[in-house]
């Protein structure tokens, strides 16, 4: 391998280490200028990773399995590292023989991996060693013995009916607690989700969660459908995050298959994504304020919201930008009109947001409850590597726009917030002025919007690559990760959406917090059930 088809930021590191690891990395990839792949023995993983992070500031994104006994004979583990200052990804590939499916956990040293480990050893069989709470995480304990993510599991599998205790919460005992359950069925239309508080008193000494209630395969339907067919399942894996999705699903494709969207493509795709990022912020500032009570400014929200919604129909036939996204670029080019009309919305709603936020800045009763509610210090959330919102909020300086620029980004100027008091306030001012970088973002779009084709063709991706793919969407950062197959079709695809590393945080914020505090502390970090069942 050339190290010339490694970029070059990354390429003094890539010398450091397979220089410090020399014999025992057993080989490298670099399929793309800022993606390596690195093959090595279970051995190495903890000091890979912790190299990576103590010398380079590296940080462990992702962590999964891959089932390919039919072509090398076993099951691989792949540990993602993002390298933000060099902007790019070490990736590091580990064989798992079949006849000893077990690996070594992570989670004491990055408790970010808990839950990732754990679904691997659900999903594909491997056994966790040295995990401080190997318990079942994303099949409930009610589940048979089945692997649905390996091979030989048939998707069309009837399982018999399931007995015994779904899930037994810890016991937490003591003069005075009690415990209160909420959930899993909840009013409203949100999913469900189980949260059992321990209190003594008002104060809330212990959350547990239990997620997963209505998982819906779908890394395992991907396998099923031809590669394009696959944007339209990515769009229906978290709805209010669609266009995400579906972009981050077309992005792998696309550097799997060594193709690159024409400039005008890149730039709705950037339109699309603000204006998601924008409806989701909005009604959020919105409901922040429903939670504690003044619904006059939720009000003022969900009026901005709805005009957001009606454009994006307009403009690609969708509430919720479905249909727009295509591997190789965008379905749908806006005209002169539609564009004059996105840059009158532009207009009018940064002058109507920025009254609202008048009105919510100067509401005492508002700052009461949200200052010093829920707080995630930055040393708990940098452990559990919490990302987007909640994590920029919390001192993590992190946004794929601007260290992996994707779409249009590098082609225009933004700023990204963040904060250190890691409480409701702070997540609300996230979003307050990530609305406003965002109206800017869209206007300088708009104003660069280059002619030219909406797409190009990709044709049919030859087999047995690999791929990265990644947007930050409103919630956080979404990455999937693509292994194609002969005949166009997918051998595997992991899906990491930002709630399956948020919702741990959840449990740290709301400790010394009260019940009634709980909604708006939820509703701070606004994390997705169906993104995390997927």
């Amino acid at each position: 391998m050339n190290r010339s088809d490694v970029s070059s930021e990354l390429q003094p590191i890539l010398d450091e280490v397979t220089g410090r690891f020399e014999g025992r990395i057993e080989s490298w990839l670099a399929p793309r200028l800022n993606e390596v792949y690195f093959h090595a023995r279970m051995e190495l993983v903890s000091g890979f990773c912790a190299h990576l992070f103590r010398k380079w500031g590296g940080r462990l994104v992702s962590v999964f399995a891959d089932d390919a006994r039919a072509g090398a004979g076993v099951f691989h583990l792949y540990y993602v590292m993002a390298l933000d200052a060099a902007h790019g990804f070490f990736i590091l590939r580990v064989p798992v023989p079949p006849e000893t499916p077990e690996f070594l956990s992570l989670t004491d040293a990055m408790p970010a991996v808990n839950w990732q480990e754990r679904e691997i050893q659900d999903l594909f069989g491997l056994k966790l060693l040295n995990h401080p709470n190997p318990r079942r995480c994303a099949l409930h304990d009610d589940w048979p013995e089945v692997y649905p993510l390996r091979k030989d599991f048939d998707l069309r599998t009837v399982l018999p009916p399931f007995q015994g205790v779904r899930h037994k919460f810890r016991t937490v005992e003591g003069e005075g607690v009690f415990q209160v359950p909420v959930g899993p069925v909840h009013a409203g239309i949100i999913e469900p989700g189980h949260f059992l508080f321990s209190v003594a008193g008002e104060p809330v000494l212990y959350l547990q969660l239990r997620m997963f209630y209505v998982h819906k395969g779908t890394e395992k339907l991907f396998e099923s459908i031809p590669i394009p067919h696959g944007v339209r399942l990515a769009e229906s894996i978290s709805g209010d995050s669609s266009f995400a999705h579906a972009t981050a699903f077309c992005h792998a494709v696309e550097r799997a298959a060594g193709v690159e969207p024409p400039p005008r493509a890149r730039a709705l795709r950037t339109v699309c994504l603000e204006l998601e990022r924008l409806y989701n912020h909005i009604a959020d500032v919105g409901a922040i304020c429903t939670d504690v009570a003044f619904v006059t400014a939720n009000m003022h929200a969900m009026r901005l919201k709805e005009r957001i919604l009606r454009v994006n129909e307009q403009l690609t036939g969708n509430r919720l930008l479905r249909g727009m996204a295509c591997v190789g670029g965008v379905r749908f080019d806006f005209n002169a009109n539609q564009l004059h009309d996105l840059r009158q919305l532009v207009n009018e709603l940064e002058r109507e947001f920025k009254d609202l936020i008048q009105l919510t800045s100067s509401n005492s009763g508002l700052l009461d409850r949200l200052e010093g509610t829920g707080v995630l210090t930055p040393k708990v959330a940098r452990d559990l590597g919490v990302v987007g919102i909640a994590g920029r909020a919390s001192g993590f300086d992190h946004d794929l726009r601007r260290d992996f620029p994707h779409a249009f980004y590098d082609q225009v100027q933004f700023t990204v917030p963040v904060f250190t008091d890691g409480d409701v306030q702070c997540r609300f001012d996230v979003r307050r002025d990530e609305v406003i970088q965002s109206f800017a973002i869209l206007r300088q779009t708009m104003e660069k919007l280059p002619a030219g084709p909406l797409a190009v063709p990709v044709g049919e991706v030859p087999p047995d690559r690999v791929a990265l793919g990644y947007v930050e969407g409103w919630r956080g950062e979404i990455f999937h990760w693509i292994h194609t197959a002969p005949g166009n079709r997918l051998a595997r695809c992991k899906v990491k959406d930002p709630s399956l590393q948020n919702w741990p945080a959840l449990c740290e914020a709301i400790l010394g917090n009260i019940i009634p505090d709980f909604p708006v502390v939820n509703k701070s970090f606004n994390l997705s059930y169906s993104g995390t069942d997927r």
